[in-house]
């Protein structure tokens, strides 16, 4: 947690002179499509999946700076139809995707991924970092009659991200998973038929931008979820403590692929008097000639939030929110949900408004990241978490249950009613003994006051600290030990000493005097006496 004062902040020198627009079309990606033609799709379910492949192509920019893509049918074997580096344009590229012909016959996917891995995708150095991205996805319907788990590890130990999209009942979902990169929640999908795989087109395309641009899993988070955490990547809680004035990082540090078409803005901040009375940009994004390419402005003489992002068909797409107790200066969460045509905001995890954008366009990343934007006026406020998740399904795993005073059902864990598909992303329930936040004082100094009376030579704290930890210490220690070794030494010395002395002693003088007085004694009396009346 940490407090951050607007001031009117100059900029430093710009990043680039280029104006260089990026987003999941324009990042350096290796993307290999391992799709099944075996017998078990026919011919026109295979014309189908190869229009899904054509779909989610489309939004990729082909070049050789940009995205190269490559196919790989199979069945008993492996055939390579497009190989990497072959196409130079978009446009190109689609239209010899649907050439392909179908082959036919069984499901070998084991061999295909290890075809692909070794002879498709460049050879890697594992203790180099790779400069693009390397990614394969893998469309089956049936079962693979070989292996597939020996040749999915070989190719994500050379740094493959493997996808794994599952057609029909024939294939299992152990299967997928097993061929998949982890978490399987994020790189494994399935449909029930071809006719409704253009389902899972926007889930897909989403993923595949997911692993392009967010390259960083957040700490903490359910299953480690990409994204950016905005307080850790611009240093703000060190930072805010040395610098006045709202925190500057060059975008290209923090977005340096740019952002996905989805994402989840995740802020919990206190906005305290006298800036929930102003107008300010809580995050921004600006290109090098100062343009808004992203920001999320606060109102506070109107109550409101204003999303504003790029758009294909006008300058700028804005919605406007009204969560009017966000302004109360008390703690609460700010939740946007942002799609491609529409957004949702949400307030302490309580649905506010869902509006409709145009379509956005990538953002420039040769300008600024703003944190707290504000000119010419002192703002204050004060941030916990600041965050952008690139799943948006994490909107529905993020609560606000760090805000005190939320009482929701994902809070209290209460499930009734709450539909399964919704439970199955819920986080756990938050803990039973959440206490509100504690702040220091923000009382203006003011004269020193009267000194107060002497105080004690010892403090009771410092005594009974000290009884507690001499006498705890000393009573443990000396009890243990003494009475441990004390007895063990007497015990043992005293049982071993007496009952060895006393039972060889008496033991030994016993049967030495008694045998030979007794034996001695009788053996001659009656010997003697039997033997002189007999004889006589």
């Amino acid at each position: 947690m940490f407090m951050l004062t607007e001031t009117c902040t100059a900029h430093t020198d710009l990043l680039a002179n280029i104006f260089v627009g990026l987003g999941c079309s324009t990042t350096p990606n290796d993307l290999v499509y391992i799709i099944d033609g075996s017998s078990s799709l026919g011919a026109a379910d295979f014309e189908t999946a190869k229009r899904w492949l054509i779909n989610i192509t489309s939004g990729f920019d082909v070049s050789l700076r940009h995205t190269q893509v490559a196919v790989v049918q199979y069945s008993d074997t492996p055939r390579l139809e497009i190989p990497l580096g072959r196409h130079q344009d978009t446009q190109e590229l689609l239209r010899d995707i649907g050439y392909i012909s179908y082959l036919g016959g069984r499901t070998q996917t084991g061999r295909a991924i290890k075809f692909a891995s070794h002879h498709v995708f460049p050879s890697s150095n594992p203790t180099v970092k790779a400069t693009r991205n390397r990614i394969a996805v893998i469309l089956t319907d049936g079962r693979s009659q070989d292996d597939v788990v020996d040749p999915a590890m070989d190719a994500k130990a050379q740094g493959i991200a493997l996808f794994a999209v599952g057609v029909g009942n024939e294939i299992t979902n152990a299967e997928l998973v097993s061929m998949a990169t982890k978490p399987s929640s994020t790189y494994v999908l399935h449909v029930e038929d071809y006719t409704s795989i253009g389902s899972i087109r926007e889930a897909m395309e989403q993923k595949l931008c997911e692993e392009s641009v967010c390259p960083v899993r957040i700490p903490g988070t359910v299953n480690g979820q990409k994204g950016f955490d905005l307080m850790s990547l611009m240093g703000i809680v060190e930072v805010a403590k040395k610098v006045q004035g709202s925190l500057v990082s060059e975008a290209a540090e923090i977005f340096p692929e740019g952002l996905p078409p989805s994402y989840v803005f995740v802020a919990t901040l206190r906005v305290k008097s006298p800036a929930h009375h102003m107008k300010f940009d809580l995050w921004r994004v600006l290109s090098q000639d100062r343009i808004k390419q992203v920001a999320v402005t606060l109102n506070g003489a109107e109550k409101s939030v204003t999303f504003t992002s790029t758009s294909k068909f006008i300058n700028n797409s804005s919605a406007l929110f009204l969560p009017k107790r966000l302004f109360d200066t008390d703690w609460h969460q700010l939740k946007l949900l942002v799609k491609p045509k529409r957004i949702t905001c949400y307030l302490d995890d309580t649905h506010v408004e869902e509006q409709l954008l145009e379509p956005v366009v990538s953002i420039y990343i040769n300008g600024k990241t703003q944190v707290a934007k504000k000119v010419n006026i002192e703002t204050t406020v004060v941030l916990q978490k600041l965050r952008l998740y690139c799943d948006p399904v994490q909107s529905q795993r993020e609560g606000a249950c760090e805000i005190y005073s939320v009482v929701s059902a994902r809070c209290l864990g209460v499930t009734s009613g709450v539909s399964s598909d919704f439970l199955s992303v819920l986080p756990l329930q938050c803990p039973a003994d959440r206490a509100a936040a504690v702040e220091g004082c923000d009382c203006p100094g003011g004269k020193p006051g009267q000194p107060g009376l002497p105080g004690s030579m010892v403090s009771d704290g410092w005594m009974d600290g000290w009884m507690d930890g001499w006498m705890d210490g000393w009573m443990d220690g000396w009890m243990d030990g003494w009475m441990d070794g004390w007895m063990d030494g007497w015990m043992d010395g005293w049982m071993d000493g007496w009952m060895d002395g006393w039972m060889d002693g008496w033991m030994d003088g016993w049967m030495d005097g008694w045998m030979d007085g007794w034996m001695d004694g009788w053996m001659d009396g009656w010997m003697d006496g039997w033997m002189d009346g007999w004889m006589d």
